[in-house]
């Protein structure tokens, strides 16, 4: 009796032990926690978002490629549209860029997003150059930082030349944010160094 006795107060206490560890550690297990065990929000945008409105609202921009041409090709009829995507929560930013790239219609539709899980800043883009999505995903961050650089990876359909064409090409997208917000493209051509491919630069915000 004595023995079952015994028995029974220690379960009781393995019971209580593992109660207050999911009280610390949260009873599903879908939220991290930091070091002093408070829970992180995965699902709420925070701050990493947040630094990203400086693009939101519709700009007259300025568009130069360095690969189309052999010599720069200057737009500067671009209209470029950012907008938070309420549907998502407020999660991404879609953008709309708008005008001609020597003398064609331009077109191109990113979606700029903060994985809070992965801890990186997310990019994809399609237009009407390329016949394939242009994805980047960038390193974990920490601090807040008005310039971001985010790495990526396509096949290049002809872009860089006929000796490139089926080849995979490292890729950069560096968004510079701030009044006059600023995006670069660069690519790492196979035995190159890296060179700067494309620049748009946010030239006015239209009211």
């Amino acid at each position: 009796m004595i023995l079952r006795k015994g028995t029974f107060v220690i379960k009781k206490l393995l019971w209580a032990a593992a109660a207050a560890v999911i009280a610390l550690t949260g009873a599903t297990g879908a939220s991290a926690t930091t070091r002093d065990n408070a829970p992180v929000d995965n699902l709420t945008p925070g701050r990493f978002h947040q630094a990203l409105d400086p693009l939101v609202g519709t700009w007259k921009a300025t568009k130069t490629n360095y690969v189309l041409s052999s010599t720069p090709i200057v737009s500067r009829d671009i209209t470029v549209k950012t907008k938070w995507i309420a549907k998502t929560g407020g999660r991404f930013l879609q953008e709309s860029t708008e005008g001609t790239l020597g003398g064609k219609p331009y077109y191109r539709l990113g979606v700029l997003g903060f994985s809070t899980i992965d801890r990186r800043y997310e990019w994809t883009t399609f237009d009407s150059v390329t016949p394939t999505a242009m994805t980047y995903r960038g390193r974990p961050v920490k601090g807040k930082a008005a310039k971001l650089s985010i790495p990526g990876e396509f096949t290049d359909p002809g872009i860089l030349g006929p000796h490139y064409q089926g080849r995979s090409i490292p890729m950069r997208t560096v968004i510079t944010l701030g009044d006059k917000p600023t995006f670069d493209l660069y690519f790492t051509p196979p035995g190159q160094k890296e060179r700067l491919i494309d620049r748009v630069v946010y030239t006015r915000r239209i009211e």
